[in-house]
């Protein structure tokens, strides 16, 4: 490990996560105009933020940095895909890894893995998805920061995971074993027409909460347990592109799917900028 890598990943396994996530939740949602506006034209300058298709392109109006953070886009600013068959992606970002499930073992980067029993909080629903299809999808700061759904989807559960919040940058992800199976996350469970899909919103430092369209704000959490809520018997349907969740502050999205019934994209690898509505895969049965 490079000294430099060292010195931003060490740090992280004492830093107070929640806390310091708390502090930030706070901030995001400062009325101050002073504050807000000069946060977010660093933010624009540093991550060369485009502003070009967003609804609103005056920073100065939004109301809070959190706003700007989750704002919305114009229309058809990201078509969706409508070939048949195909799966949109859910979100703007780069693909961290995409591939197949081994076992019960999904690939995190070299040297690491973590099984899908802990990153679903061993619900029962992981023997869904052994030997499947994965995608591992990276939020940066300068990134839209909805998600939405891959496909037709009806739900089914959610489920909270309580865990850490390191840092989800490609050298944590490099160095952190387990990593997404140790941050925080919110399980969403669907019925699609490629059978069981799960997209899983995952946590990370200074994301300030996580939130869905159904429910609101999941984290911060109320507690230290898992949490499970059951969508069984409510219509909930969610369209192709349609709106799922958002990030309050950047992190990692993952999408599981069964073993044979879908396939990714064959140009897509690690590093593969993304936009959401472009085709990620195809389903196959």
């Amino acid at each position: 490990m490079k000294f430099t890598d060292a010195l931003k990943i060490y740090p992280q396994h004492i830093l107070p996560h929640h806390a310091l996530s708390a502090i930030m939740y706070a901030a995001t949602r400062s009325n101050s105009t002073l504050f807000k506006n000069f946060v977010i034209r660093q933010v624009i300058k540093h991550y060369k933020v485009d502003m070009s298709d967003t609804l609103v392109t005056d920073y100065r109006d939004f109301q809070t940095f959190n706003h700007f953070f989750t704002r919305a886009l114009k229309p058809n600013a990201r078509p969706i895909c409508s070939e048949p068959n195909s799966i949109a992606c859910p979100v703007d970002g780069a693909v961290s890894q995409i591939g197949e499930i081994e076992n019960n073992q999904i690939f995190q980067a070299k040297g690491h893995s973590y099984s899908l029993q802990t990153l679903l909080g061993n619900d029962e629903s992981c023997e869904d998805f052994r030997d499947g299809a994965f995608a591992t999808l990276y939020l940066s700061p300068r990134d839209y920061h909805r998600i939405h759904s891959p496909l037709n989807a009806k739900l089914i559960k959610m489920i909270h995971v309580p865990g850490k919040l390191f840092s989800v940058n490609s050298v944590t992800t490099q160095y952190v074993p387990e990593l997404f199976a140790r941050n925080e996350r919110v399980v969403c469970l669907f019925k699609t027409s490629a059978g069981p899909m799960a997209v899983i919103l995952v946590g990370a430092i200074f994301v300030s909460s996580i939130e869905t369209t159904w429910a609101g704000t999941i984290t911060p959490p109320n507690g230290k347990h898992i949490q499970n809520w059951d969508y069984s018997k409510a219509a909930i349907n969610l369209n192709k592109g349609g709106e799922l969740g958002r990030f309050n502050m950047g992190s990692t999205a993952i999408l599981l799917f069964p073993k044979n019934t879908i396939e990714w994209q064959s140009e897509l690898k690690a590093e593969s900028k993304i936009q959401m509505g472009q085709c990620l895969g195809k389903i196959t049965h």
